[in-house]
């Protein structure tokens, strides 16, 4: 792995601070100079709406109480990544398209990235950690970006990220840490809202959402200011759920518990997406792996879609009566990137 670090370029060390970024020789951080808004949000969903169909509603009954189930999982990337991928490359101008972007993600963002690359006709990188399902990798390969590999317990992504940009002069394009991935993001919300309102269910009044890094949540928070937000999450992996309770951020503890939900292990979650959370009194839970499956299957036999595990969490915690069901209730299915033999497995009960 060192040799093929030294190829890219990759030796300078990097430092992650709370305003930003320091690259490898500049010693200055890169600040974010604007904030994600609502604006924003809907100009997202109007490019979005030019380019991709709506992706399906669904709803179904949860203790008698009709509830809307948004199929992210269906997106032509299999989730909602592609939404923040496509608003962010097509912020920028030609000159920076033309040296590229970096990315670093664990599948989902690396394949709406990888998408929206290729759509705009730019090369992308995409940092991924050794053990990425392999469906992941090979989704984002087939899409024609570069995937260069690290190990997610001794090396860090943004790091080798932030230095991969720096050698080539691209945009570094994380995951959930900026403006325009949060906006695109939340056109899910202007879409769902829409779409609960023409099948005669009123606007949404709770939103039950996966959180990793949060980018959905802040989107989806922004998008619909009069609903409540409920982020879900693995246990032990919990992070945004513990910092909204703290009122300020806390990594994951040390050692986390191992997790099927690949797409949801960040460590951190950023200033940005805490911050616009934190002013919408948001909440969150926290479910188990055994209710992450339960909810998996719920999904395959009512629903008939395929969820990944780290798509599932907000239905667990619906199901498991984490949060109540109630009239307005949304509840998005972030991602249907499963590995097949895992999913498999959790089809059969074990």
């Amino acid at each position: 792995m060192g040799q093929r670090r030294r190829e890219l370029g990759l030796e300078t060390p990097y430092v992650k601070t709370f305003s930003g970024v320091v690259f490898p020789g500049k010693g200055w951080p890169v600040t974010i100079l604007r904030q994600p808004t609502r604006a924003g949000v809907r100009d997202a969903a109007a490019k979005i709406a030019a380019i991709l169909p709506p992706t399906p509603l669904f709803v179904s009954e949860i203790k008698g109480i009709p509830v809307a189930f948004k199929a992210e999982s269906l997106q032509p990337i299999g989730a909602f990544k592609i939404r923040g991928a496509w608003h962010r490359l097509t912020a920028m101008d030609h000159a920076a398209r033309a040296r590229g972007v970096v990315a670093f993600s664990s599948g989902n963002h690396a394949q709406g990235i990888a998408w929206a690359a290729r759509r705009l006709g730019l090369p992308a990188s995409v940092v991924m950690p050794s053990d990425a399902p392999r469906a992941k990798v090979e989704g984002t390969l087939a899409l024609g970006a570069e995937v260069v590999r690290y190990d997610r317990h001794t090396e860090s992504r943004e790091q080798i990220a932030a230095s991969l940009a720096e050698a080539r002069g691209a945009t570094l394009v994380p995951s959930f840490d900026d403006p325009w991935i949060i906006e695109g993001q939340g056109s899910a919300g202007i879409e769902a809202a829409a779409q609960m309102e023409a099948a005669g269910l009123g606007a949404p009044t709770r939103v039950l959402v996966p959180c990793g890094g949060g980018g959905l949540a802040a989107g989806l928070a922004l998008a619909l200011p009069e609903a409540a937000i409920t982020v879900a999450e693995p246990e032990g992996w919990d992070d945004m759920r513990r910092s909204l309770e703290a009122s300020w951020i806390l990594p994951v503890e040390d050692s986390p518990p191992t997790t099927a939900c690949d797409a949801l292990m960040t460590k951190q979650v950023a200033s940005l997406t805490f911050d616009v959370l934190a002013r919408r009194d948001a909440q969150g839970v926290a479910v188990s792996e055994e209710q992450v499956a339960a909810a998996q299957r719920w999904a395959a036999e009512k629903l008939r879609l395929v969820v990944e595990p780290g798509g599932a969490v907000a239905l667990a915690a619906l199901l498991a009566g984490k949060v109540a069901a109630e009239p307005g209730t949304l509840v998005i299915l972030s991602g249907g990137n499963v590995d097949t033999a895992a999913y498999a497995r959790v089809l059969a009960g074990g």
